[in-house]
């Protein structure tokens, strides 16, 4: 198996992508380590990569938080003994407001997670590459944050700053034999997709080439690339994931 044996790290993985991309990671031979702040649907996951004969451990975080992005490479190494590779896929959304109409509170919000969130659990993650001798990492970005999108003003700022830190971590720490991308879907049937009213989800399917989101297994093929020996050479990149929506 492809990741037979190595150890990853998962945040936002009780749903979605990260969900996802735990079950494919843990298909492939890897343990994992399914991170949530929902601590019901990540105890799901974590049942059902072993039912299908995987191995998994749950662990609550709050990616906000400083203690927590620490306290999940703990939890990874003290249960598991090593920490090989990470997605940092935890995010929130944004509702559809201009920058005028936009609240301090929120603006901070989505923050503190999207971004700040990533930043909290790469400063871990990279500590413990670099005591353990590398690692990969790879980050969830969105088709926003290579663009502007109407509407979405802290998302479009957040994701642009997860890519540029994508980039920084991967010039910085190449010698290190430590490897950052990040991935950028665009439209992607998630729970939270499928939860908008039918008529919105038509909409939005019609503006995707093809007439249809993602899947989330088609993202998290994706981020199984990228940390995987095949993609070696590859670092500081960001693979939009969108079906050509971008050139449309």
């Amino acid at each position: 198996m492809r990741f037979s044996d190595r150890v990853f790290a998962i945040t936002g993985a009780g749903s979605g992508i990260g969900e996802s991309a735990a079950k494919k990671l843990a298909a492939d031979g890897a343990h994992v380590v399914v991170a949530d702040f929902d601590a019901a649907n990540g105890e799901r996951v974590v049942a059902e990569i072993a039912d299908a004969g995987g191995t998994a451990a749950f662990v609550k975080v709050n990616v906000a938080e400083e203690a927590d992005a620490v306290a999940l490479v703990d939890f990874v190494v003290s249960t598991f003994g090593r920490l090989d590779g990470a997605i940092n896929n935890a995010g929130v959304g944004q509702p559809v407001q201009r920058i005028h109409e936009m609240d301090t509170a929120a603006w901070d919000r989505i923050h503190s997670v999207d971004l700040r969130g990533v930043f909290l659990c790469m400063r871990a993650q990279l500590k413990q590459f670099l005591d353990s001798g590398g690692g990969t990492i790879v980050n969830t970005a969105s088709g926003a944050g290579l663009k502007a999108a109407p509407g979405q003003g802290s998302y479009v700022a957040a994701k642009h700053g997860v890519i540029g830190l994508t980039k920084q971590a991967a010039i910085e720490y190449v010698t290190d034999n430590i490897r950052v991308n990040a991935v950028a879907p665009g439209l992607v049937a998630t729970p939270q997709f499928r939860s908008y009213p039918k008529e919105d989800q038509e909409m939005y399917s019609a503006m995707q080439p093809g007439g249809r989101p993602a899947e989330p297994e088609e993202i998290a093929n994706a981020m199984a690339w990228l940390l995987s020996d095949e993609a070696s050479f590859v670092s500081g990149e960001t693979l939009l994931i969108d079906a050509a929506q971008a050139q449309k």
